[in-house]
């Protein structure tokens, strides 16, 4: 998660600084008075829960597994647009589990009994616990391995595993398969912080603050694009009524409308005027197609670095959980 937290920092014009590259802390020099410290990410959750750190980032799984669903936790961002995985089951592809293929047949199974319970080896103990009670399992026995999970059914040393996956390949590699209604959980990177710290610490609120917003802008202009077109017209309303009646794009609130002026004989004439409107990536050509059909000419295209809104809604839903 490092080094994809660093690129978002940097994306985000925060520059995280360490003297030393085997050192494990850092500062940012854009924010005052912020210390950064590199954690395993247990360790991360664990000092957020104690209040030993203020704010922290890790996946999803992560927080909810050490976290344990502690109300000292907020989370401030739920959403940082990397380390996409999910939490679910794997199970062999053969032998007794060959015609298995949902999380209910698997509960079924006679097999499981107090004497004989489903084994099932993961990195996970809260969260699976709690997910294999809710869903009717009565006999289960957790239990924890170094390395890799995958090895454990063929081995003969658990009945199941519960584990990240992204492609699912290396579960396919091993013969193992994921079952229907057997996902625990989607994680990505979050942004986190102690409430305690936040209610208390007016500093580390406004830190929070500038850092939601940061972030907020850059991933909402993920993926955006700048289009400028210049389209000839009577006037600037009568050139909004187009691109608003005859194309898809009307832009954030609406298209952006200003005059080109053009020298003739000395006199200023507005013989055209430049539309500006924000477009999605993948719809960006036909975005510039229905643009050409409504008059738009000398179409000028530019990836959007950030969107800053009014107001983030994620910083008015933070402040809503803390008053909770």
């Amino acid at each position: 998660m490092a080094e994809d937290t660093l690129g978002l920092m940097k994306d985000c014009q925060l520059s995280v600084r360490k003297l030393n590259p085997r050192q494990y802390i850092a500062d940012i020099s854009e924010l005052k008075n912020v210390e950064v410290w590199f954690q395993r990410a247990s360790d991360v959750v664990r000092k957020l829960k104690t209040g030993d750190v203020d704010m922290g980032i890790v996946g999803y799984d992560m927080l909810r597994e050490y976290g344990e669903d502690s109300e000292d936790l907020v989370i401030v961002h739920d959403a940082l647009g990397f380390g996409e995985c999910h939490l679910a089951i794997g199970i062999p592809t053969y032998g007794i589990f060959e015609n298995i293929n949902s999380l209910n047949e698997l509960a079924a199974m006679p097999l499981w009994t107090e004497d004989r319970p489903l084994r099932v080896v993961t990195g996970y103990t809260y969260l699976g616990k709690k997910f294999l009670e809710k869903h009717g399992f009565k006999h289960v026995q957790l239990s924890t391995a170094d390395g890799a999970l995958e090895a454990a059914p063929a081995m003969g040393t658990a009945d199941a595993i519960l584990d990240l996956v992204s492609s699912g390949t290396t579960l396919r590699e091993n013969n193992l398969k994921e079952i229907s209604g057997g996902a625990v959980l989607s994680s990505q990177g979050v942004f986190v912080a102690n409430k305690k710290a936040l209610l208390e610490r007016k500093e580390v609120l406004d830190v929070a603050h500038e850092m939601l917003e940061r972030f907020e802008a850059h991933l909402t202009a993920l993926g955006q694009f700048t289009v400028v077109a210049n389209m000839r017209g009577a006037s600037a309303e009568e050139v909004a009524e187009r691109i608003l009646n005859n194309t898809s794009y009307p832009g954030l609130q609406g298209p952006t409308v200003s005059p080109v002026y053009t020298n003739e004989g000395g006199t200023a004439n507005v013989d055209y005027y430049a539309i500006t409107i924000c477009v999605p990536k993948p719809q960006l050509y036909h975005a510039v197609q229905q643009l050409r059909k409504a008059g738009g000419s000398g179409v000028l295209v530019s990836p959007l670095t950030y969107i800053f809104d009014e107001e983030t809604p994620r910083y008015r839903q933070l402040l809503e959980n803390l008053k909770a």
